[in-house]
């Protein structure tokens, strides 16, 4: 996220909770000091356990921002900083021994926010990643259409069967193609309802 991507969001009474990853260096290396340096104001531990043998416990932390240790320009823009940490147990069918997998992410946020809430925000994004992104990108071919003159069409027409299958009550997007696939009626009956 780039600083006028935070001025813009202030300027409209928006304020904006954001992965802070690698690419920005200096604001990365920032934030991880201040949650380095000081204690967490506030803290929240989750435990989901999934099927398919996976386990994820997560830590989130939110921390005050001391100004001093943010470049000029973001001064005024981030009002705490958000630590997640992220323990995922994998279980390996052929082996059944568990394999884990540590994460940590930092996050800025333009107004102080509870650990509860951040961790809630990540999550309802990732909710969003999973249900809307995935889909469009594995099971509809998204990432490997060939197709380069106007695209957005195409995108639009993806968006547009993913909707009325969403409309439709489906949970599964995949197997529901596989089916429809098969059966012309079938594939009809969504646009007679």
């Amino acid at each position: 996220m780039s600083k006028g991507g935070f001025e813009r969001a202030a300027a409209t009474g928006n304020a904006l909770l954001v992965r802070v990853k690698r690419n920005q260096p200096s604001l990365h290396d920032a934030l991880g000091a201040v949650c380095d340096a000081q204690q967490p104001i506030d803290r929240h531990v989750s435990v989901d356990r999934h099927r398919h043998g996976r386990q994820e416990h997560r830590l989130t932390e939110v921390f005050e921002v001391d100004p001093c240790r943010l470049d000029p320009e973001w001064q005024p823009l981030i009002a705490c900083a958000a630590r997640i940490s992220r323990l995922t147990w994998m279980k390996d069918t052929r082996s059944g021994l568990w394999t884990a997998r540590e994460e940590v992410a930092c996050y800025a946020c333009q107004i102080r926010l509870d650990a509860t809430t951040v961790a809630s925000a990540v999550r309802r994004h990732w909710g969003i990643e999973n249900r809307d992104h995935y889909i469009r990108d594995c099971i509809l071919g998204e990432d490997d259409s060939r197709i380069r003159r106007r695209p957005g069409l195409f995108a639009r027409i993806r968006s547009f069967a993913l909707n009325i299958l969403r409309a439709n009550g489906i949970a599964n997007v995949h197997q529901t193609l596989y089916r429809n696939a098969l059966s012309l009626d079938r594939l009809l009956a969504y646009a007679v309802a």
